[in-house]
């Protein structure tokens, strides 16, 4: 228990200071202890040393604004890549790529050559699209297939795009099949030109599967540099359906189709032709090398998979050889399943 204490105030008013000295407040208790200075500011003089002024603040000088320098010069960039236009200094320090050069407003090459006639009952006898036919399940399938390939070629809208290789990783698995029905169904497709290019040249087949007779054609027009496209062109009585054999054999096709005269060849005949969709049917990517040349000529590659027989291996090596193209789509072919149960072309009555 504490015991009290008695407080006597002080008699009239009187200050006795000495007897107890005045306590500080809290921050100056602080500052003593601790060193704070009293917490006092510094004192700042009413004008800083030249040196010290330039440290903290340096003098602003009311001047006109100098012109801004011209953009340094890019790397490896001449005067002459402006082509003509001068430089000014609010010019960008480097220019965009070029543009691609603009394509004619006509074809640069015309097939004006005699239409040949196409029987219709052997194409129905190997399988392949009656175009007098009308509507069945295969012609539905590869209508699918079409509006990709033109899908594809609108959007990248390139030469390179509307080129278009069918292949496959081994032999009997489909290609000239799918080659020759994607070629019949984009022929059905108003004011288009297809040109169908036997580029298997070791064993070519497309002439004989549409009843033609086979004559000079694509090798020939690779190997004669005044030889002129054109001429070798097969028209047929299949409206907007062209055709060009695959030629003499030479044994190095790989060589011709890697030549300059192939680039020259291949874009005379999509040059300014907007739209001309040309085929190739190319020899089986793991068994000959033209397929692995062409793949650097076109913009879009089908590499036809036969169901129950294509491995997943020989798909690897055949994507691997054709990487050259910038677009390549699997198409599977022979498949007797769907899970879907779609049927095309029964809906209307066709192909039942």
């Amino acid at each position: 228990m504490n015991k009290p204490t008695n407080i006597e105030p002080p008699k009239d008013g009187a200050k006795d200071e000495s007897a107890k000295p005045k306590r500080g407040s809290l921050l100056e208790r602080a500052s003593g202890t601790f060193g704070f200075d009293k917490l006092a500011p510094a004192a700042v003089p009413d004008k800083l040393d030249s040196d010290k002024a330039k440290k903290f603040a340096p003098k602003r000088r009311m001047e006109a604004p100098a012109p801004a320098p011209a953009p340094a010069e890019a790397p490896r960039r001449r005067a002459s890549d402006w082509i003509g236009e001068a430089a000014t200094p609010d010019a960008a320090p480097a220019a965009a790529a070029p543009a691609a050069p603009a394509e004619p407003e006509g074809p640069a090459v015309s097939f004006t050559g005699a239409k040949r006639e196409i029987v219709r009952s052997l194409l129905r006898e190997q399988g392949l699209i009656d175009p007098d036919g009308g509507a069945s399940m295969l012609l539905e399938e590869f209508r699918i297939v079409k509006r990709q390939v033109l899908a594809s070629a609108k959007a990248a809208g390139s030469q390179h795009a509307r080129r278009v290789l069918v292949c496959s990783p081994h032999p009997n698995e489909g290609k000239t099949f799918c080659a020759l029905n994607l070629a019949i169904a984009l022929a059905g497709e108003r004011d288009m030109e297809v040109l169908l290019i036997d580029a298997d040249f070791g064993k070519p087949s497309i002439m004989g599967k549409l009843g033609l007779d086979a004559g000079k054609g694509f090798m020939d027009v690779l190997a004669d540099p005044s030889a002129h496209v054109e001429d070798y062109v097969v028209g047929t009585d299949i409206p907007g359906l062209f055709v060009l054999p695959a030629g003499q054999r030479t044994g190095r096709d790989s060589e011709y189709l890697a030549s300059e005269r192939t680039w020259s060849v291949l874009n005379r005949l999509t040059r300014g032709a907007p739209n001309r969709i040309i085929v190739f049917d190319s020899p089986p990517a793991l068994a000959a090398t033209p397929a692995a040349e062409l793949a650097k000529h076109v913009g879009q590659a089908l590499l036809v998979a036969r169901a129950d027989m294509t491995g997943r291996a020989a798909l690897e090596d055949a994507i691997d050889l054709l990487s050259a193209c910038p677009d390549i789509k699997l198409l599977l072919n022979d498949a007797t399943f769907s899970p879907s149960g779609r049927k095309f072309g029964t809906y209307y009555g066709y192909g039942e």
